[in-house]
């Protein structure tokens, strides 16, 4: 039996029908037997970050369980970017979707392809607070101080609203109409 592991994904789109792009994104990860998705964040709208010529992303954060090692988790995020479109064309540019390994269990992973946890999120409003919207305590094993701490001294979190509030039901709730 394959142990099962604890992953954070965030998700971002700003092509095309943004809502349609993450709930797509979620479905490929549950049509996926190796995952199950347990928790999503609400959908956040934000300001672009880096390459700022571009329209607004909606982002979210979710929480899957997962038999898959962390680098078949980061080739299934790949493949699922690939079929909905994504093109890497510009860094930090416009995508259909991006699918980003945040956290898993509570590992400190460092290779070539896969740098976790995600090496930039705690500079990034749109990743912590949809994260801390899941899991509230959470904590970075690569930091002393808690996730909570670190969101005062992020500058641009004013660039994150909410979008659409989840309301506790299940993953799919968010997205109906």
């Amino acid at each position: 039996m394959n142990m099962v592991n604890e992953a954070y994904l965030s998700l971002g789109s700003n092509i095309g029908d943004r809502n349609e792009n993450l709930k797509e994104a979620i479905e490929n990860l549950e049509a996926s037997p190796e995952i199950k998705v347990i928790n999503t964040s609400s959908i956040y709208e934000t300001d672009p970050v880096g390459y700022e010529n571009q329209e607004q992303f909606l982002n979210m954060v979710i929480q899957v369980e997962t038999t898959l090692e962390p680098i078949a988790l980061l080739d299934t995020c790949h493949e699922i970017e690939k079929n909905l479109g994504r093109k890497r064309d510009i860094r930090w540019g416009p995508r259909t979707i991006d699918l980003d390994i945040l956290l898993y269990n509570q590992e400190n992973i460092e290779t070539d392809k896969l740098i976790v946890p995600h090496p930039r999120m705690q500079e990034r409003a749109f990743v912590v607070i949809p994260l801390l919207e899941i899991q509230s305590c959470i904590k970075l094993p690569t930091m002393e101080v808690s996730l909570q701490a670190v969101l005062g001294d992020i500058p641009d979190r004013k660039g994150v609203r909410i979008w659409k509030q989840k309301n506790g039901e299940d993953v799919f709730a968010l997205f109906v109409n």
